[in-house]
């Protein structure tokens, strides 16, 4: 053994943990192209331009007292354009009076055999056809407070437009008359609505009640939204008002119009039988609009106000954006 002390064993070092290494960077994930719009689809950044644009356009159109197209819900309520209403029905009632009454009176101031008793019969209908066809859209060519009553309780009028609009188709009534008078003279009872050799006026209005029946079925049925016929509606008013005038008026004349009968009663100054014509058309509008809520329930929807009221202002806006010329003519 050799002296002296030996040295320690040596002590293991502690492992150390390897150094974490910073975690690889990964490639940035490729983004997908952004999608091109398909043929024929907008992009919708310039949709969302033009809905901007038509709001700033609504707002302009309102600020200057013009309807707006846009908002067509809010337009037929729009009192703006009312007094153009109202003289289209005075002008629309006089030109169908002009031809019902003043037909007579002018058959009867040359001898009573210048028009043919057809043609007087057949000539309110062909009127109404084209009154409705150039200037319904305006007021809804109603012409006849039986029509404006049924209208409203269909709930495709509004109740305060109501008496105005009797009133100016009573005007238009008492004008054509008055035009014909001034032009030809009275001849008689010419130009009047009376009943039938032999007919009371109790049957006669019982008459104009089931003549007015057809006459509101067919105007209330072609302005409902489950039709949508259009100017077609047109042919079907006044084809009727032609057939009903062939088979009513040698019983009660076919008036189914109470200021068709009372407006030519006020100027020629003869009131026979005057209610028979006042209140049987309004026994039918109601009897009609009654059908009519069997046949395809309440009104109210917008194609039928759209024909009741017409389309001023929301179809057709004078001089609005994209006119050259102003106002057409």
């Amino acid at each position: 053994m050799t002296g002296g002390h030996e040295p320690p064993p040596e002590q293991p070092r502690p492992e150390q943990p390897p150094a974490e290494q910073p975690p690889a960077e990964q490639p940035p994930a490729e983004q997908p192209p952004p999608e091109q719009p398909r043929a024929g689809q907008p992009d919708l950044d310039v949709a969302a331009q033009r809905v901007a644009m038509a709001g700033r356009h609504e707002v302009g159109l309102r600020s200057l007292g013009q309807p707006n197209a846009l908002a067509r819900e809010f337009d037929f309520t729009d009192d703006s354009y009312e007094w153009r209403r109202l003289f289209a029905e005075l002008f629309g009632t006089f030109l169908l009076v002009l031809v019902a009454a003043g037909g007579p009176i002018v058959n009867a101031r040359f001898g009573g055999h210048a028009i043919s008793s057809s043609a007087l019969l057949v000539a309110p209908g062909m009127m109404v056809l084209a009154i409705i066809l150039f200037m319904g859209a305006v007021s809804g060519a109603h012409l006849n407070p039986a029509v404006t009553i049924a209208f409203m309780l269909r709930r495709d009028f509004p109740a305060r437009r109501v008496p105005m609009y009797i009133v100016a188709q009573f005007a238009g009534a008492v004008l054509a008359t008055l035009v014909m008078v001034a032009l030809v003279g009275k001849h008689g009872t010419a130009g009047l609505t009376l009943p039938g050799p032999g007919i009371s006026t109790g049957a006669a209005m019982a008459w104009e009640a089931v003549l007015t029946v057809g006459l509101v079925s067919v105007i209330t049925g072609t302005a409902s939204g489950a039709q949508q016929i259009g100017a077609l509606a047109a042919i079907g008013v006044g084809g009727y008002i032609a057939l009903a005038g062939l088979i009513g008026a040698p019983v009660s004349g076919a008036s189914m119009n109470p200021v068709r009968s009372l407006g030519p009663a006020l100027v020629i100054g003869d009131w026979t039988s005057w209610w028979a014509y006042l209140i049987g058309p309004l026994i039918g509008a109601v009897a009609a609009v009654a059908f009519a809520d069997i046949l395809r329930g309440r009104g109210g929807g917008e194609f039928g106000r759209r024909a009741a009221q017409g389309t001023l202002g929301t179809r057709w806006v004078p001089g609005g954006p994209g006119s050259s010329s102003g106002p057409a003519t």
